[in-house]
């Protein structure tokens, strides 16, 4: 018992039979896949809730208890646990809503609770007032459906076109339920239910709330009753009804009444159409292919059910109405003679036979009065055809069926005609005892014809096209070619029309009229028409004047008539002065008269506003002169009625152009509304007065609706000839006439007028807003003094009614309304869209929105409730014809309007309308909001919620979200608004909360990318854009913010390739939450699915079909295309498309302006081809919004994918799942790009894609390699991703470079990018330096080759196979184009040519003539570098270039082969005469202004002058290392170089300074001396005289001096100052790099002077008694080593630089030992160490901290390596010097102790001591010995020897420390002995 008495807190009474109305519109209405089986399950659910119609549970006591113990024992919820205890005030409203239903205890507390549950959808409305809604809601879904079940039944009458499967299904449906008495449960409904009842019980119980509730109780309850009624209607459309059915239908209407007015109220003609549907056999003259109607119709089966209907409808009771009756019994009078003429009818004579006396029971009660004023004046008739189709059918059965009655009427009209005309001459009354029978026949024909809502144009039956026409546009006829036979009744119907008007009597005169007029409603129509009345005029029309012969229904009559009236009032026209014009005496038109006249104008207007070609004939006629005729008459004295008549006529002429033009003219000249004052007159004239005085005092203005009819067809008319005196006009009626109209319009107090005036004077606005800014700029170009203000100026004003600044504020209140008044609320949205582009009103209007609580609550609730709409549907149409369509193309377009105002208003600074519309703080700052589901702390339902709810909507199925589908352009703003609200920085915050905790928006919406939608590409392509960019913002905070489970949850769903389904309820689940992205699967061999990113790149269609090229035959093409580009516009997509309606104008004016009748016979074919050119360029525009769409798809994705690889963390992606996921998205990015279809806008983003994606492709496997260790890499490829997949990539990526041709060089620029990254790859990474033995060179040639070298093999035999067209373009763009393109292909060629072993690349180079450009184009890079040395912060463009070209030049000059050419092409030459070199910053100012540049990114001119040079000087050392002694050219001419420069370079070597930059200077410098400044030098150049050949020595002999000097700077106690200004220079976080990098180069400096002593001795002699002394002999080691550079150092200095690097040897291997045992043993490090590691590798103090402890140990591996291979170059650095140190020494000594003969002072280097007495030599001789002796002692030698055992070992010159150690020491002692 406990579960059927839990509560459903849906509302049983409500939710279940919402899904049920959901479903029957899915399976009926929209058609949807799988709904009919869906809509199976619900009939099956709810068919107890159709056969107990509207029956609520029963009460009753055991629930009332339950009910009433809630608040103490709680209550049981479906679908929540445990029991819910209920407040004592909701279980009193469930009793009272109980009783005031009827219902049940439980369903009232269900109800209820639904209604808490719904409240926030009813702003203002209490959870009580809401449970009333929702139980009518309830009621009206069933009768909704019931509805649309019974039409979709297979029937007689119309068809749905659905499914044969539905049909059967709902047929056998409702076929079920009327066997158990349907009809009499809905009469009976119908009867008990009523709006004043009800209203009167929910007002006793304070049921009711404001107005819009009450408004919409009201049209629940309606809507229920006419639903019920329409299913009677829709059930006897399709079947018949039995006969006990018929008979109580019958009984249901004989107690109907009327409305006031005497119409029947809409759900009564329901009912009364159902019966005559019912007693309906028309049907079978159609001649149905199925016999089934006939044996299913109990008229002709049944011999019970006719007698039973005849006999209640003859000799039953009367009616309540009599006029009703009378209807029902022609109804029948007419099926029983049309069943006479049927086989079955003989069965039926005893009926049939008195069908006659029906007819005439039926005419004495008034049929056809009845019909006009009971059926057609109801307002329900016109909105449904099948009323109208029926009526027609009664009114032509009568014609065709039953002559004989109607030539009776005839005879009887004639006959009373007789009397009234006797009666008139005798002076008495008419007799009272006429009858109108035929009157009233000829106005309901008139009446029911000229309504034609659903242009069925069913009139055309009374026309028979017995003659033939010369028309070609009427059915069938053509070219006088008679038609076929027509059928016979159209034949009798069409002798009715013309029959009547012989001999027509003046009482039947103006109903023939009438029924003319509304027989002529339509084209074809009219035309028939036209063509009566000018056959029924006299044949000639020579006796005028003796009186008009022939019809008096003829044009010829009525223009003559006409003509007399106007002849006659002319004559006593008032002169415009005289008073009695005020009260014309009125003579000459009776009323008679004037009804006739007013009928016959209302026929003329008819026939010439539907056929032109009546108009231009009628215009034309030289007699008749109809247009003059009625200008005339416009100016007599007639009354209002009749002037508006003929206005309304006039107006109808000036529907066609030409006549417009001419009545323009007329009006003007015969001033009926005067422009020009006649000088002396007093008061106004014309028409004027009769505006002002006559219609206003009369309150009815027929005449001013008529004149402003004529105004506004004359301006759409002829828009080129607007005089200004028409304006002058115009401007002057709206002055008189619009007082009036406002007051008519509150007189009138009608709802509808007032409705349609407010809806104008809206749309008044809005035009006024949309042509403003063309206005305004207009105004401003004419240069005239007028001031105007702007339309949205004046709205800010204050209003003269509430004295407050509220008209924007009421104009927004129309969409609380949008209910009840869609068009209102339309044009609304649409003016404060137009107000919204101004960003300074927004902040008003948000102050005026949120000033009264009251107001701002019904704002919101106006927008929410447009969005929420149900009734909105896309695609609908334009088509006014049908008012539910239109009336959901207006709320689908209210929609539109709404997100764009939304998006406009959030580009905006807060506060903003959007702000205040999407729930967001507009008081306090934005970020503060707290987003809340409506209804939690009061929070109201904004437009937020409403865009979240719409969107949600299916997002839990597996189909996904419905609007997407349903209504992609809506979905694709929704979209987009979201996106802006998370992109924004105020907003995101609050936003991205809310949709991750509330929602769960982004994941259940991400599962079903990709959106496909065939029919709209563009829609779908967009909305994935926005969520792609939403979901990378996602990505990114939730990866910023370390909320790891939410970044896992959506890679996982990005990323995963596992086919797995969706749990029932959408969500996965939490096992698969939980799973790496790698996929968990428990069978090997299920197959992968394609992963959501690739399955989105699938769906952007990368083909494009280009619209064809114009063919034109008359148009020039060149300038159809210009007029077209002038034509473009951004549209509001933000895509540039063309006008298509300016374009049109622009060409249809062209064709207008060609003269002559050449241009007129071409018009038609100019015509077409404009046509053409339209079609052509609405084919363009689709083109390129297609096109944009991928576009901003693609960047969209690309943007995704990119923060997946970089924001999110490493560790979620292992680098062998990041590999693979690279890999596939790479080869499908190239697949789709490279296929010969693919659109080449497309590319500069996929090339960006890919060189992202290789980026990461190769820093991920590096990164895997560190963390694998030195021997990472498997056999069969490298890291996790095969080998052969590297090549595809490859191969792909230069498919791509050359499939770019000669342009896009930006694009390459991206793919250069790509494949640097790739070529990384396969660069082996560093390696520590072990000091190990090494392995012996055969070992080396037989290793097996490493994965790195193979890779770099198979990687360059890929590029070679690509052959010289790769080359060509690479080398093309390293010359010329965009500076990044050029840096990048030097890059390109710099890297292939260093792994290019057969120099394939270096020969195309030389022979191509490429090389010989770039060196050529350094003299061009002279002048831009010289630019750069200025103070100001230049463009830096030139020096990166120059850079890196000349490592690309560097590079070649790495091989012999290359040097050689580079020499050749004279590049040194190039270098010598480069000025920028001579342009050294000299003063401090100038080497330091680098400081100012606040970004530090540009570099002081000192640094960019190094810059500069450096490359250079690496490129000269390389040059001189590649071109071995055979060449000796290369050191001459670098040595030119080097005398050129002379200045800068003894600066340089002289400079103080000894920061990095210039200690990298003298390491190059002192190099490159060292091989050049040579006494060699001189004898391998070409013959030179002596004058030069001295300056050369001389410059040689300074370079030496300087490299001398500088070396005693660097060894001597200036050592120690230097190496504290490091420390100084360098900023504590990179001191310990920096200072590593300093000590190698002052390192690099020693070791190349002590390389250039070296050479010196060695190239002076190859023996020691001739060779040259550099140093003094004192090997004393004084104070101060500096001795000025007149003085030669002392071989003291040899001995001291000896001792250091012996001693910083040793200190070097210690700290290389460290760090090897560090790295052996990273992982163990302590925590603090590895952070110190890392410090120097990560920029920023808190860098380090967010690095996860994987990456640091990686980071830490890498900084060892550094650390290793630093020491490990120090040491070589330090063993070379101490190896050259011994050398020199030994020299010197073996010179000064052996050779060097006291007698002869040899006078070498040592100027000091020429002319000295021998004595002083030998003193110094000995003390160098001593010296020597005590300097090189034992520790010392012990140490040097120690050096060569720990390091020489391993080297090639194993032994030398050994025996130059035992010379010296053997020299010494030698000497001693």
């Amino acid at each position: 018992m406990a579960t059927q008495m839990a509560v459903n807190s849906g509302a049983s009474l409500w939710g279940p039979l919402k899904e049920l109305w959901e479903a029957v519109e899915g399976a009926i209405w929209r058609r949807q896949p799988e709904s009919v089986h869906l809509l199976d399950l619900q009939l099956k659910k709810h068919k107890p809730s159709f056969l107990t119609l509207f029956k609520n549970p029963m009460k009753s006591a055991e629930q009332r208890e339950k009910v009433r113990k809630a608040s103490t024992e709680g209550i049981a919820i479906q679908g929540q646990q445990g029991v819910r205890l209920l407040p004592e005030q909701l279980i009193s409203e469930a009793f009272i809503l109980s009783d005031l239903f009827d219902l049940g205890e439980l369903a009232a507390l269900e109800l209820l609770l639904a209604g808490e549950h719904q409240q926030p959808h009813f702003p203002g409305l209490s959870r009580g007032l809401v449970a009333v809604l929702l139980y009518w809601d309830g009621k009206r879904c069933v009768a909704n459906s019931l509805r649309s079940l019974i039409q979709s039944r297979h029937g007689k009458t119309f068809t749905l076109d659905l499914s044969p499967e539905l049909v059967n299904l709902t047929t056998r449906f409702t076929d079920e339920l009327m066997a158990q008495g349907l009809t009499k449960q809905i009469l009976n409904l119908i009867s008990d239910i009523s709006v004043t009842r009800e209203f009167e019980r929910l007002q006793k119980e304070r049921g009711l709330g404001n107005e819009k509730h009450r408004k919409e109780v009201s049209d629940l309850i309606k809507e229920c009753r006419q639903s019920l009624a329409e299913c009677l209607f829709a059930w006897t459309c399709q079947s018949p009804l039995s006969k006990e059915d018929t008979l109580t239908l019958i009984g249901h209407l004989e107690t109907v009444t009327a409305e006031a007015d005497g119409s029947l109220d809409s759900v009564n003609l329901a009912l009364v159409m159902a019966l005559l549907y019912c007693l309906d056999v028309s049907f079978l003259e159609q001649g149905t292919e199925d016999r089934e109607g006939i044996h299913a119709l109990p008229l002709l089966t049944e011999k019970q059910y006719v007698a039973a209907v005849h006999s209640r409808l003859v000799e039953g009771q009367a009616w309540k109405l009599p006029g009703l009756q009378a209807v029902v019994q022609l109804a029948w009078a007419l099926s029983l003679r049309a069943v006479s003429q049927l086989p079955q009818g003989a069965a039926l004579v005893e009926f049939t036979e008195a069908d006659e006396a029906l007819a005439d029971q039926a005419l004495l009660g008034g049929v056809f009065l009845f019909l006009t004023e009971g059926i057609l004046g109801s307002d329900g008739f016109s909105q449904e055809e099948f009323y109208t189709r029926r009526l027609h059918s009664l009114i032509t059965d009568f014609l065709a069926l039953m002559p004989m009655k109607v030539k009776q009427l005839r005879n009887r009209a004639d006959e009373d005609a007789r009397l009234i005309h006797m009666a008139l001459q005798m002076g008495s009354e008419p007799p009272s005892s006429l009858r109108k029978d035929l009157d009233h026949l000829m106005i309901l024909i008139g009446e029911f014809y000229s309504k034609d809502p659903f242009e069925l144009e069913l009139a055309l039956e009374f026309w028979c096209p017995s003659e033939s026409l010369h028309h070609t546009s009427l059915t069938g006829s053509f070219l006088g070619v008679p038609l076929q036979r027509p059928p016979h009744k159209q034949v009798v119907l069409s002798k009715f029309v013309r029959q009547m008007c012989d001999l027509l009597p003046a009482t039947l005169y103006i109903p023939y009229l009438r029924m003319l007029k509304g027989l002529a409603n339509g084209h074809q129509c009219s035309h028939y028409c036209f063509s009566l009345l000018k056959t029924n005029g006299a044949p000639h029309g020579e006796n005028r004047q003796a009186g008009v012969s022939g019809s008096v229904v003829s044009w010829e009559h009525f223009f003559h008539s006409l003509m007399l009236y106007h002849e006659n009032l002319r004559r006593d026209v008032p002169s415009a002065d005289s008073m009695q014009y005020r009260h014309p005496p009125i003579r000459g038109i009776t009323q008679r008269e004037l009804e006739g006249l007013t009928a016959f104008l209302q026929l003329l207007t008819t026939i010439i506003t539907w056929s032109e070609n009546a108009r231009l004939a009628l215009c034309e006629h030289p007699q008749w002169t109809p247009v003059v005729v009625m200008l005339g008459l416009l100016q007599c004295s007639v009354q209002p009625v009749l002037k508006a008549q003929v206005l309304h006529a006039l107006a109808a002429f000036g529907k066609s152009p030409e006549i417009a033009a001419s009545l323009w003219q007329s009006l003007e000249y015969t001033q009926i509304l005067q422009t020009v004052k006649v000088p002396g007159q007093r008061q106004a004239a014309g028409i004027e007065v009769e505006l002002n005085e006559i219609e206003s005092s009369c309150e009815e203005y027929p005449l001013t609706r008529a004149f402003c009819h004529l105004i506004s067809t004359l301006v759409e008319s002829d828009h080129v000839t607007l005089k200004s005196g028409v304006m002058m006009l115009k401007i002057q009626l709206c002055i008189t006439g619009i007082n009036d109209i406002l007051k008519y319009i509150k007189m009138e107090n009608s709802k509808k007028q007032l409705e349609s005036a407010v809806l104008h004077c809206l749309c008044l606005l809005e035009l006024a807003l949309q042509k403003e800014v063309t206005f305004m700029d207009l105004l401003r170009e004419s240069q005239t003094s007028l001031l105007v203000s702007p339309v949205e100026q004046l709205l800010q004003g204050v209003s003269a009614q509430s004295r407050r600044a509220d008209h924007i504020t009421n104009i927004a209140r129309y969409l609380y309304h949008s209910s009840s008044n869609p068009d209102a609320a339309f044009q609304s949205a649409k003016i404060l869209r137009r107000i919204a582009r101004y960003p300074n009103i927004q902040a008003r209007l948000v102050g005026d929105f949120t000033h009264d609580q009251v107001v701002s609550e019904k704002l919101m609730a106006g927008f929410v409730e447009c969005l929420d709409s149900e009734e909105a549907q896309e695609g609908v149409a334009a088509d006014d014809s049908d008012p539910e369509k239109r009336g959901a193309r207006i709320r689908h377009e209210t929609k539109i309007h709404i997100l764009n105002l939304l998006i406009t208003s959030l580009e905006l600074k807060g506060p903003n309308l959007g702000l205040y519309l999407l729930g967001y703080e507009v008081k306090k700052p934005v970020s503060s909001t707290n987003l809340q589901d409506p209804g939690v702390l009061g929070c109201p339902r904004s437009c937020l919620h409403a865009i979240l709810s719409l969107l949600q909507r299916g997002s839990e199925w597996r189909t996904g979200p419905v609007l997407t589908k349903q209504a992609p352009q809506l979905a694709e703003l929704f979209y987009q608004v979201i996106y802006q609200l998370c992109a924004c920085p105020d907003t995101s915050g609050p936003t991205m909360r809310y949709l991750r905790t509330s929602q769960d928006f982004l994941f259940s919406h991400l599962q079903h990318l990709p959106f496909i939608l065939p029919e709209n590409e563009i829609a779908a392509l967009s909305q994935m854009s926005w969520l792609m960019k939403t979901a990378a913002i996602e990505l990114r905070v939730t990866s910023l913010n370390r909320q790891r489970s939410h970044t896992q949850r959506l890679l996982n769903l990005l990323l995963d390739d596992q086919p797995h389904t969706l749990h029932a309820d959408g969500e996965t689940g939490m096992e698969e939450e939980s799973r790496s992205v790698s996929g968990f699967l428990h069978f090997g061999t299920v197959s992968k699915v394609r992963g959501r990113l690739l399955s989105v790149l699938d769906a952007i269609d990368f083909s494009q079909e280009a619209p064809e090229l114009l063919q034109l035959d008359f148009f020039e093409r060149a300038q159809i295309e210009q007029v077209i580009t002038n034509c473009e516009h951004v549209n509001e997509q933000g895509h540039t498309v063309c006008n298509v309606k300016l374009l049109h104008r622009v060409l249809v004016a062209e064709i207008n302006a060609l003269q002559g009748m050449a241009a007129i016979g071409q018009r038609p074919l100019l015509l077409e081809e404009v046509n053409s050119i339209l079609q052509q360029v609405v084919e363009r525009n689709r083109v390129r919004c297609s096109l944009s769409a991928k576009r901003h798809a693609l960047q969209s994705w690309r943007s995704l994918v990119e923060t997946i690889l970089t924001a999110c963390p490493s560790e979620l992606i292992p680098a062998d799942q990041r590999q693979l996921i690279i890999r596939d998205l790479l080869l499908d990015l190239h697949d789709k790009v490279l296929s010969e279809d693919a659109a080449g806008e497309l590319m500069p983003i996929v090339a960006g894609a890919v060189f992202t994606l290789t980026a990461q492709l190769s820093q991920s496997v590096l990164s895997e390699q560190q963390g694998a260790g030195p021997h990472g890499g498997s056999g069969s490829g490298f890291a996790s991703i095969a080998n052969s997949a590297l090549h595809l990539i490859l191969r792909k990526l230069l498919d791509f470079i050359l499939c770019t041709g000669g342009g896009f060089q930006r694009l390459r620029s991206h793919l250069y990018g790509a494949l640097l990254y790739y070529l990384q790859i396969a660069q082996k990474p560093e390696e520590p330096e072990t000091l190990q033995t090494g392995t012996s060179m055969w070992e080396r040639l037989t290793a097996p080759e490493d994965c790195f070298s193979k890779l770099q093999r198979e990687n360059l035999a890929i590029i070679e196979s690509y052959g010289t067209a790769l080359m060509e373009v690479v080398c093309r763009d390293a010359c010329d184009g965009h500076e990044i393109g050029r840096m990048l292909a030097l890059a390109v060629l710099d890297r292939v040519l260093s792994i290019d072993r057969q120099c394939q690349w270096l020969v195309y180079l030389c022979n191509s003539g490429y090389l010989r450009v770039l060196v050529e184009s350094l003299r061009q890079d002279d002048v831009a570098l010289q630019t750069l040395l200025t103070p100001q912060p230049p463009l830096l463009k030139p020096l990166y270039i120059y850079e890196s070209k000349m490592a690309l030049l560097t590079r070649v000059a790495k091989t012999a082969q290359g040097a050689t050419e580079l020499l050749r092409c004279g590049l040194v030459g190039q270098l010598v005469e480069c000025q920028v070199f001579h342009m050294l910053p000299q003063n401090e100012a100038l080497r330091v202004f680098g400081q100012r540049d606040p970004s530090g990114f540009i570099p002081s001119p000192l640094e960019r002058y190094r810059q500069i040079l450096l490359p250079t000087l690496r490129l000269m050392q390389v040059i001189l290392t590649s071109t071995t002694t055979q060449h000796q050219q290369g050191a001459a001419q670098v040595l030119q170089w080097l005398i050129v420069h002379s200045d800068v370079i003894q600066s340089i070597l002289h400079g103080q300074d000894m920061s990095m930059g210039a200690l990298q200077e003298l390491s190059l410098l002192t190099a490159i001396i060292s091989k050049t400044a040579l006494p060699g030098a001189l004898e391998m150049g070409q013959e030179i005289n002596s004058a030069a050949l001295m300056e050369v020595q001389g410059h040689i002999g300074r370079f030496q001096r300087q490299s001398l000097s500088l070396l005693v700077r660097l060894v001597g106690t200036d050592r120690a100052r230097y190496l504290k200004q490091i420390e100084e220079t360098v900023s504590p976080g990179d001191l310990a790099e920096k200072r590593e990098e300093m000590e190698v180069a002052m390192q690099q400096i020693c070791a190349n002077i002590m390389e250039y002593c070296q050479t010196l001795l060695l190239q002076s002699s190859a023996e020691a008694q001739f060779t040259l002394c550099l140093f003094s002999p004192s090997a004393s080691e004084p104070a101060d080593v500096a001795v000025p550079s007149a003085r030669v150092p002392s071989l003291g200095l040899v001995l001291l630089l000896l001792k250091n690097s012996a001693t910083d040897f040793f200190r070097y291997h210690d700290s290389h030992r460290q760090s090897l045992n560090k790295l052996e043993r990273v992982e163990q490090l302590p925590p603090e160490e590895l952070k110190e590691l890392c410090q120097g590798l990560v920029s920023g103090s808190g860098g380090v901290e967010k690095i996860p402890s994987v990456q640091r140990n990686v980071l830490a591996k890498r900084r060892l390596v550094q650390l290793v291979n630093n020491r490990a170059k120090l040491l070589a650095l330090c063993s070379y010097i101490i190896e050259t140190c011994l050398f020199v020494i030994w020299r010197h000594l073996e010179f000064y102790l052996l050779y060097c003969t006291p007698t002869d002072p040899k006078d070498s280097l040592l100027p000091g001591f020429r002319g000295q007495p021998s004595l002083i030599l030998t003193h110094l001789l000995l003390s160098l010995q001593t010296d020597v002796a005590n300097s090189f002692n034992e520790p010392l030698q012990r140490k040097l020897l120690e050096v060569e055992g720990l390091y020489s070992k391993t080297r090639s010159r194993h032994t030398f420390i050994q025996a130059l150690t035992r010379r010296i020491r053997g020299l010494v002692h030698h000497a001693k002995g």
